[in-house]
This record gives C-alpha cells, sequence and structure tokens, in this order.
C-alpha cells in the first residue's frame, strides 16, 4: 500500500458530546479540551486559522449541540473558517453540497459519540471515499477525530466492550472501522474508564495489530501512515502483541477470563514518539518527527 500523504490526528476525548455507551448517559460538558493545546495542534497542522475545516458530528446523538461546541472552541482559537456537516444518515452523506465542501476542505474532524454511528453511515459511499482519496494523495490534508472519532480511523476498530468485563473472551466486540490506518486498534478515554483490559483482549484477538490507547485531553499525531507523536496533557498507552507467547483465547468459551503472556506495553506522554511498522518506542520527537539525540544520565 503507497504511504499516505495526508496526517491523522487521533484524540481521546473528554469532550465528546455522545452517548456513552457503557452507561447509556448522555453528556452534554462543555468543550475543554482546546486549552491544552490539542485543537490548536490540529489549527496548526492543518495550516493556521484560515484553513477550512469541516466537523462531522454524525457520531452523536445531539448533533446540534456538538456542532455549536466546536465551532465555538475554534471561534476562541481564532479560527472563522469552520463548517459543520448535519449528517445523519447515508443518504445524507450523498448530499451534493457536503461532497463538494468535503473536496475543498483542508480538514475533517469526527466528533465523539457512537463509531457504529460512523461505519454504518459513511462505509462505502462516496464520501468516505473522496476523503481516503485525499487523504492518501495530498500532502497536509487533515482527517482528525476525537473518542468515538478515533476508533473508527483504523481498519479494525472496538465498537463494544464494557470495561468492568473486558478481562472475559467475548465481552469484547470488533469490526471493520473506516480503514484510514491498518494494523492498529484505537481506544480512547483509555485510563479515566480503565479500558486497559478491553484493548488487550482485542490486541491478544489481533496480534498484528498495535493498540493505541488514548488518554483523555492527548492524541496521536500520525504521518506517513506510521510515524506517530503523543500530543496534550495526558497519557497515551502502546499495548504490542507481535511477541506475545501464550493466549488462550482461541480455546476457552466465551464467558471465560483471558490468559496472555508478554503483551508489551509502552507508555507515551505529550513528544514522545512510536513507529507503528518498526514497533519501535522513541522517547523524545524534534518537530516534524526527527528523532532527537538521547542523552545518557547517569
Amino acid at each position: 500500500m503507497p504511504t499516505p500523504k495526508g496526517k491523522l490526528i487521533a484524540i481521546g476525548g473528554a469532550e465528546d458530546k455522545g452517548t456513552n455507551l457503557e452507561t447509556g448517559e448522555i453528556q452534554r460538558n462543555n468543550l475543554n479540551f482546546f486549552e491544552l493545546g490539542i485543537l490548536r495542534r490540529v489549527v496548526q497542522e492543518t495550516g493556521g486559522p484560515e484553513a477550512r475545516i469541516e466537523v462531522v458530528p454524525t457520531a452523536s446523538m445531539i448533533p446540534v449541540e456538538v456542532g455549536d461546541n466546536y465551532l465555538a472552541a475554534f471561534g476562541k482559537i481564532g479560527c472563522t473558517n469552520v463548517g459543520v456537516m448535519n449528517i445523519r444518515n447515508r443518504a445524507d452523506a450523498a448530499i451534493e453540497e457536503y461532497l463538494e465542501r468535503i473536496k475543498k476542505c483542508d480538514a475533517v474532524m469526527f466528533s465523539g459519540g457512537n463509531q457504529m454511528r460512523l461505519t454504518s453511515t459513511f462505509g462505502g459511499t462516496e464520501f468516505l471515499s473522496i476523503i481516503m482519496k485525499r487523504f492518501k494523495e495530498e500532502e497536509g490534508f487533515v482527517v482528525a477525530g476525537t473518542s468515538a472519532g478515533a476508533m473508527a480511523m483504523s481498519n479494525t476498530m472496538i465498537y463494544e466492550g464494557n470495561a468492568a468485563k473486558a478481562h472475559l473472551k467475548g465481552e469484547v466486540k470488533i469490526t471493520t472501522g473506516l480503514g484510514f490506518m491498518y494494523d492498529v486498534i484505537f481506544d480512547s478515554h483509555f485510563e479515566k474508564r480503565g479500558r486497559f483490559g478491553r484493548l488487550a483482549q482485542a490486541i491478544a484477538a489481533n496480534p498484528s495489530c498495535i493498540g493505541i490507547g488514548l488518554g483523555e485531553d492527548t492524541g496521536m499525531l500520525i504521518t506517513e501512515g506510521n510515524k506517530m507523536e503523543a500530543i496534550g496533557s495526558g497519557l497515551v498507552m502502546i499495548l504490542d502483541g507481535h511477541d506475545i507467547c501464550h493466549s488462550n483465547i482461541a480455546d476457552i468459551p466465551d464467558g471465560n477470563p483471558i490468559s496472555i503472556e508478554n503483551l508489551k506495553v509502552h507508555f507515551c506522554e505529550n513528544g514522545n514518539g512510536y513507529l507503528v511498522k518498526e514497533k519501535q518506542f522513541i522517547p523524545e520527537l524534534q518537530s516534524g518527527g526527527v528523532i532527537k539525540k538521547q542523552v545518557d544520565v547517569e
């Protein structure tokens, strides 16, 4: 597969205004993540405050509120060229106005909510094909997503899984995502909602993938479909199952505890990097993804 020229920005949440799938609660907290630099970084990578950004709140059950919140948040950091696409179903995704807008924007940002809404609404559509083509071929084009919008970016996607039962086989449900990146699985709200077990089960079942657990107010900037840089204030956890020695997941009935040996885990803070293909942790990055020289400390 050719190296994509565009950028992915996967954000762990905290501003998710959709339904919490584990509690069924509607969340209406005010956006707070822009103060910590995540949205500023999105704007920077897109080309500055004049760039055209299209927000897609399809994943949310309260898309009008979400759209208004994004307009307010982008406005507070000086952006005046932001639009909201009120796409609720596959018919909406085929509206010519939206297709034309997605051809001309500099970035598209998928909101939080329910990631299955994204895959069932956009899978196989011209709308997604346009975004995918631009992501693969155009330098500087940005595809950003927060919470559900981040989880849907990969080809392999978690769509359900209660954290309290995630150590039991069958409790973590996986399907096909939007496919901007292969060989990874994203999870969001990672440490706050205790989702280590659910991402670990997803990786045990798909050990060729790298698990990316995104903390709140935190994200991964991904270039060339491979180079990842942690951004924001919190934690990104990397789960690598390539060297798993023992796993019982194929042999036990549903509902039984899983067993995994030698699952590698990396903790990433702001500025740490990771190369997916090489499975290499990078302690510190310079701007543009250049590895800084390490200094020995005695």
